[in-house]
């Protein structure tokens, strides 16, 4: 197959171990090691320690999958498939989707979650939001469904804008999906961020036979460098699909990070009420920056997740502007460039420790473009 060069993945690598400072990072500052192992409990330790380094079981360890299947309402382990989450993206999309099938994808979006179907020949159509609220409305992405739509593929918490629904819009969507028994992939990575008042919705899986939830270790846990998520489906024969063709792939997983993804999803409040904590100050803190540089920015604010979509009001590109700023200041941002959305927003990630520090070096830099 042939398939478009991953803009942002190319983007980051450019910048993200040579620059001073990161401001769009959409993942929280790692754990260490010693910190996941120090949440374990003895019998926990006591796996860690006894492992071998051989091959792993190719659906996943059990307890690891016991673990996961903790986290959803109606799904067992047997419904589980543990694997990279943009492995399994990717391979989900290769088994489910053929040449003039018609996918819907919610727009911006993180570029693998369209430009993999866009590669295997489907026809797309983008179900995008009000730009004034970041609002995704099911009514407009029910006028998108056509007799041949195969999947529509949704994302909340949101990445990059920090929508999230209501209960009775995910009903809706759903219902729209289940009418005609259209595939519905759900990209789940920054579940459980929620910010003030926001209400959890259940996972998609828990909700529609033909509901498709991914999750994974990078997002909501801070635990990107394990590269470890997983789908969840009641679909079983979907998932003996994703194994099959895993087997030309990975084959199999670390075997160190399924036993340190099982210690964090069994302790996930040493990890996640950390990691909710900075976000909240560091959404705060942004909003008190674009109150005072809102001539140059403005922000709809982000109900869940870790990240925003900011508007820069500027002449040039969010492109040329990122361009310019990293190379004057060090401080990397991501442009809307990266993902196919017009040339005038930049992504903001709150789940860095240094936020202040940089916000800092950001105004001072902006200031001077004023003068």
């Amino acid at each position: 197959m042939n398939i478009a060069e991953f803009k942002l993945e190319r983007y980051f690598a450019k910048y993200e171990f040579t620059t001073r400072y990161l401001l769009s990072c959409s993942d929280c500052d790692g754990y260490p090691l010693s910190y996941v192992l120090d949440q374990a409990t003895t019998k926990e330790r006591n796996l860690w320690d006894k492992l071998t380094l051989g091959y792993t079981e190719s659906e996943g360890n059990i307890h690891l999958r016991e673990a996961i299947s903790d986290q959803y309402t109606s799904i067992s382990p047997s419904e589980i498939v543990v694997a990279s989450p943009g492995e399994l993206n990717f391979i989900l999309m290769n088994r489910l989707l053929h040449t003039g099938d018609h996918v819907i994808c919610m727009s911006p979006a993180y570029q693998s979650l369209f430009e993999v179907a866009r590669s295997l020949g489907t026809e797309l159509s983008f179900w995008q939001p009000n730009p004034d609220n970041w609002h995704f409305d099911p009514d407009e992405l029910a006028a998108l469904i056509r007799p041949n739509t195969r999947m529509i593929i949704i994302n909340f918490p949101h990445n990059p804008t920090g929508a999230f629904p209501s209960r009775d819009e995910l009903d809706r969507i759903v219902d729209l999906a289940r009418r005609q028994g259209i595939y519905l992939f759900s990209d789940e990575m920054y579940r459980s961020l929620l910010h003030g008042e926001t209400e959890e919705i259940p996972s998609v899986c828990d909700l529609y036979e033909k509901g498709i939830s991914l999750w994974g270790m990078a997002k909501t846990f801070g635990l990107a460098g394990l590269r470890m998520g997983w789908l969840a489906c009641k679909d079983t024969q979907i998932l003996q699909q994703i194994l099959a063709f895993k087997d030309y792939l990975s084959i199999c997983n670390s075997a160190p990070s399924e036993i340190l993804s099982l210690i964090a999803l069994r302790h996930q409040d040493a990890f996640v009420q950390p990691n909710l904590t900075k976000i909240r100050k560091n959404l705060s803190l942004f909003q008190a920056f674009v109150r005072k540089h809102e001539s140059w920015i403005q922000c709809i604010p982000s109900q869940a997740g870790s990240t925003a979509f900011a508007k820069l009001h500027i002449s040039e590109s969010s492109l040329d502007f990122g361009e310019r700023l990293v190379r004057e200041t060090g401080i990397m941002l991501v442009p809307a460039e990266m993902f196919e959305y017009g040339q005038a927003h930049i992504r903001i990630g709150f789940g860095r420790e240094n936020f202040s520090e940089v916000l800092t070096v950001f105004g001072q830099w902006l200031l001077k473009q004023s003068k």
